[in-house]
């Protein structure tokens, strides 16, 4: 009798329950978040003033390890610090370079959506070493340059002293020895500053954190071409020391070193890769090329098979979807990468994949494709997919199936311990790392792990909404019906 009227109350609170129970997989819950803006406002132009730092150990093409302190003034002069290491973790510091020159900012760029564009000019480029060792391999490099006074930058057999700074660049002296670096400042020439609002992390406490980010042009993958690449997407991003996430160690101790203290980030455990399970975009990507993007992965260790979502966009908020790549195949056992120290060398076969488009521009260009390159000719309608794996591909989109990639993989914990996936950064020049001489040496942004292997399934992640739409235009989740209700409660009753 006592579970009888349980079960009448459980219906009873369920019918009468406003709004009705819903639920969503956690992996569809983060792409619909980072679908409606994420909570995140940009200002045209930005405002730069003030001290911006990495949030960790950054790893640029080649690979090179560094960390960032950029503190821009008022009067648009700025003063920036990159420290360079030796090792994945940036706890072996290597030398550390003094920049200083003025920025001015000028019209919002043409070419990326939501960026700014600016103008840059370099004072002064010092340079400090931090061990013999790396003195010596600079002074090489310097002294076999072609720069104007650049020959007899040090002497060879000198002694380290440290401490010392050593001129690379004035712009009064008219010297110039900093292409034997690879360095260039022409990420200063793209600015993006973000703004959103981080949960407070206590469960007693209520509200929000401010976090600014500072996007910078992107780096270009190609060590050749670094010198003369102007930007259309970003790296890594910075952020304030003010307004910055937390918790956030390196933050604090990036902030308060300078060129003759370089910071020393605190050990962190490495993880073995653990590939298997749901990872997910924490946030709206940008490409070279002027590609936006969210991404869902999705790999079987058991039998090393891997799924992939693509879901493209016109704006860098990823609200307009233009869109969708679905494509799947296998992929090898991966093993330690002898060049980007803390990486991990796969190989992923591609051996099928599907296209969605999502708005008329990109019905009208695969329509208008070559009969036979990509998918059913002239067959192509918004929202509907289509295989392109009988065509091997699609050119207009420049996929090719099958293929192979090389590529690049890490894991680690952020600092909520929650994991992280980061895959090799995609060469600038929009070509795929189809040789293992193209293989990446730097990484993308990070997927975070939003299911285990077990957990979620990949047709949950259509982005479709399902439901009746809300007040707020978009469609709302289906409540649970009632008749799953009654068939748990069942099963309470007959476990009870």
């Amino acid at each position: 009798m006592v579970r009888c009227w349980w079960l009448a109350g459980l219906l009873v609170a369920c019918a009468a329950a406003e709004p009705p129970l819903r639920w969503e997989p956690r992996c569809r819950q983060q792409l619909r978040h980072l679908q409606d803006g994420a909570g995140i406002a940009a200002r045209q132009p930005p405002r730069l003033e003030g001290r911006w730092v990495s949030t960790g150990c950054e790893v640029r093409p080649g690979p090179e390890f560094l960390t960032r302190s950029y503190l821009f003034y008022a009067n648009r002069l700025f003063k920036a610090f990159q420290f360079y290491y030796r090792d994945p973790a940036c706890r072996q510091p290597a030398y550390s370079l003094v920049i200083k020159g003025k920025l001015r900012l000028r019209q919002p760029s043409w070419i990326t959506r939501g960026a700014t564009e600016a103008d840059y000019h370099l004072h002064k480029v010092g340079i400090v070493f931090h061990s013999q060792k790396a003195m010596r391999e600079v002074a090489s490099w310097v002294n076999q340059s072609s720069g104007v006074g650049c020959g007899g930058f040090l002497p060879p057999g000198r002694a380290w002293a440290p401490g010392a700074l050593y001129e690379l660049l004035s712009a009064k002296g008219e010297r110039d020895c900093t292409a034997a670096l690879g360095f260039a400042m022409h990420e200063l020439s793209l600015v993006r500053v973000e703004t959103r609002y981080q949960p407070l992390a206590q469960p007693q406490q209520s509200g929000s954190r401010r976090v600014e980010e500072l996007y910078l042009g992107d780096i270009h993958t190609e060590w050749v071409e670094r010198l003369h690449y102007r930007p259309t997407g970003y790296q890594r991003p910075m952020q304030s020391a003010v307004h910055h996430v937390h918790p956030c160690p390196a933050c604090g101790i990036i902030y308060r070193a300078d060129e003759h203290h370089p910071p020393i980030l605190p050990v962190r455990a490495q993880l073995p890769m653990q590939l298997s399970g749901s990872w997910v975009s924490t946030h709206c990507e940008v490409r070279p090329a002027v590609l936006f993007l969210t991404r869902y992965f999705i790999f079987h260790g058991n039998n090393h098979s891997w799924e992939g979502y693509y879901y493209h966009y016109s704006d860098p908020l990823c609200k307009q979807p233009t869109f969708t790549i679905y494509a799947a195949g296998h992929y090898t056992q991966g093993i330690p990468s002898s060049k980007v120290r803390g990486g991990t060398e796969l190989a992923f076969k591609v051996t099928q994949a599907r296209v969605t488009p999502m708005d008329q521009v990109t019905v009208m260009m695969l329509n208008s494709s070559e009969p036979g390159s990509c998918g059913l000719t002239s067959s192509w309608r918004a929202g509907l997919e289509q295989d392109i794996t009988p065509t091997n591909g699609c050119l207009a989109l420049g996929i090719k199936l099958p293929h192979t990639e090389y590529e690049l993989f890490k894991t680690e914990q952020d600092m909520e311990e929650r994991s992280l996936l980061y895959i090799g950064e995609r060469p600038t020049d929009g070509s795929s790392p189809d040789s293992p001489a193209k293989r990446p040496t730097s990484y993308q942004a990070p997927l975070i792990r939003c299911a285990g292997a077990s957990e979620e399934f990949s047709n949950y992640l259509s982005l479709k909404y399902v439901g009746k739409k809300g007040a707020n235009g978009n469609e709302a989740l289906k409540p649970l019906p009632v008749a799953f209700l009654l068939f748990i409660a069942l099963l309470f009753l007959r476990w009870d």
